[in-house]
């Protein structure tokens, strides 16, 4: 039996309850396909020329941090550069912070569809069984006492095909989107450590305090 065969005969039995649960299966591949994609294109996770520059950055030595930068390939690489390249302005840690925002809401966009999915195919398989059932209890109404048992047996296992459908749709899409989101967390944190690195770095936070040092000594004169 072939695989169009399966599809059809699940159709048949389910009815369109299981074909609109087969589209939103189709959806949930699609938008995983392309957010691998996304996430691949972008760099999500490969930072380490970027870390390579922000330490560089971070001890001072800003043309190594630059050269660095240039052969990033992160998304984060150009909002890293303009931090880098930008003069002390009122509001340019706010502007970066929002910039870096809307980078990261690319990122997320397509989760709220496998949100969608994940909540509503469970939901849309019990609406089918409750379908399946009522249609069952109708047949074994109209058969009166001559009503044979296992036809009640198979219209009830039938009606329950659209529940296991709607899970089976719903668990990997929720599994899925959960790997999606805690890559995404992981930016959002990578992306906030980079831009305060780049406009607080640790080589001038050190220099104040070597510079106190030789006036808190004592004077023996």
């Amino acid at each position: 039996m072939s695989v169009l065969d399966t599809l059809l005969g699940l159709f048949a039995l389910g009815g369109p309850v299981v074909a609109v649960l087969f589209l939103m299966s189709v959806l949930t591949f699609a938008v995983t396909l392309y957010k691998i994609w996304q996430f691949s294109a972008s760099g999500v996770g490969r930072h380490r020329v970027l870390s390579e520059a922000l330490a560089d950055w971070d001890a001072g030595n800003r043309q190594a941090a630059l050269a660095h930068l240039s052969q990033s390939r992160s998304y984060l690489a150009p909002l890293v550069g303009d931090a880098m390249t930008a003069q002390d302005q009122p509001g340019l840690g706010e502007r970066l912070d929002a910039e870096a925002g809307l980078a990261l809401a690319g990122l997320e966009r397509g989760f709220r569809l496998l949100d969608t999915i994940a909540q509503l195919a469970p939901l849309l398989g019990l609406f089918g069984t409750v379908l399946g059932m009522i249609e069952a209890f109708q047949s074994l109404q109209a058969g009166g006492s001559s009503v044979d048992p296992s036809l009640l047996a198979g219209g009830i296992w039938v009606a329950l095909l659209t529940t296991a459908v709607g899970l089976a749709v719903a668990m990997p899409t929720s599994m899925i989107l959960a790997w999606f989101e805690s890559r995404t967390a992981r930016e959002r944190v990578f992306a906030d450590k980079a831009l305060r690195t780049v406009l607080v770095p640790g080589h001038l936070q050190s220099a104040p305090e070597t510079a106190a040092a030789p006036a808190a000594a004592p004077s023996h004169a």
